[in-house]
């Protein structure tokens, strides 16, 4: 299922009431559907929920936006969901709605000539876009869903977009990317969390694991080894670095990192499997092409 955000999550989000909230959904601006005995929200949810709030802070009434979508359904069957598919500027007075190139009043029916939208110009405010934050903390909530993966992706691409200087967005539209079987374009994304921090252990990580999985053994090295030279308690890097190395024969050095990593989390999910390479290879292997 899609649909993951609680009613807590919504209020916490946008910021609003649970009067407001109550209002709008007895208009049927939003309509949460129910699972068990609680009601949830979908991530477009969520957009339509932010539109009305900036609508109504323009001081337009919601029985006038719940009007007003009535109309847009009756005039343009082929929008679902208008709230989120659909530009909405105000005046403070009227509803305007900006489709394919053109200005539609929807309570009148009419379409705004050339001349008309200049005129109001001045007066027209558009609804401002979602700030980078606001995506991020939507890219947050949707990606722990498995089912709404693909929409955090696109919430991260916004905000890197309008914030490309923000490093934690990158690091986790790569994980997201990766996670998706899209290696490239998440080592595109950490290449540029890179730029922003070269020394960002994390990203270094995340780069190796990668590349490594892309078959770019010596690159992947390299960010490894950076990794943990920046953060020599980085017990993950640690075991990719090892398993780099013995790709690449270097078994000696392998073997360091098996050790270092078992240090460090002696108990964690991959130390048997680390103890198994230390066994296999033995204690006196040292052989190493440099």
């Amino acid at each position: 299922m899609t649909e993951h955000f609680t009613r807590r999550d919504v209020l916490r989000i946008l910021e609003i009431s649970e009067r407001q909230l109550a209002y709008w959904e007895r208009l049927r601006l939003v309509e949460p559907q129910k699972v068990w005995r609680s009601r949830v929200y979908r991530f477009r949810d969520l957009i339509s929920l932010r539109t009305i709030k900036q609508l109504t802070e323009h001081r337009i009434p919601a029985s006038r936006l719940r009007r007003a979508l009535d109309a847009l359904q009756r005039q343009l069957a082929e929008i679902e969901a208008p709230l989120t598919e659909l530009r909405i500027v105000s005046d403070g007075r009227r509803i305007v709605v900006e489709h394919e190139g053109a200005r539609l009043e929807p309570l009148s029916g009419q379409l705004l000539l050339n001349f008309e939208t200049r005129a109001l110009g001045h007066k027209l405010r558009q609804i401002p876009e979602r700030t980078p934050e606001e995506w991020f903390t939507l890219a947050l909530n949707a990606e722990a869903d498995p089912a709404t993966r693909g929409e955090a992706i696109e919430a991260y691409r916004h905000v890197v977009e309008l914030r490309p200087d923000w490093l934690e967005p990158h690091i986790n539209l790569g994980t997201l990317l990766y996670e998706q079987g899209e290696a490239e374009a998440a080592a595109g994304s950490y290449r540029r969390a890179l730029q922003l921090d070269p020394a960002s252990p994390l990203a270094h990580f995340n780069l190796g694991s990668v590349l490594d999985e892309l078959g770019q053994t010596h690159h992947a090295r390299q960010h490894l080894e950076r990794a943990v030279e920046l953060n020599p308690d980085y017990a993950d890097a640690h075991y990719n670095l090892a398993l780099v190395l013995e790709k690449l024969g270097t078994r000696a050095r392998a073997r360091r990192h098996w050790l270092r990593y078992l240090t460090l989390d002696p108990y964690g999910p991959w130390a048997d499997y680390a103890r198994q390479h230390l066994t296999t290879f033995g204690r006196n292997n040292t052989a190493e092409k440099r």
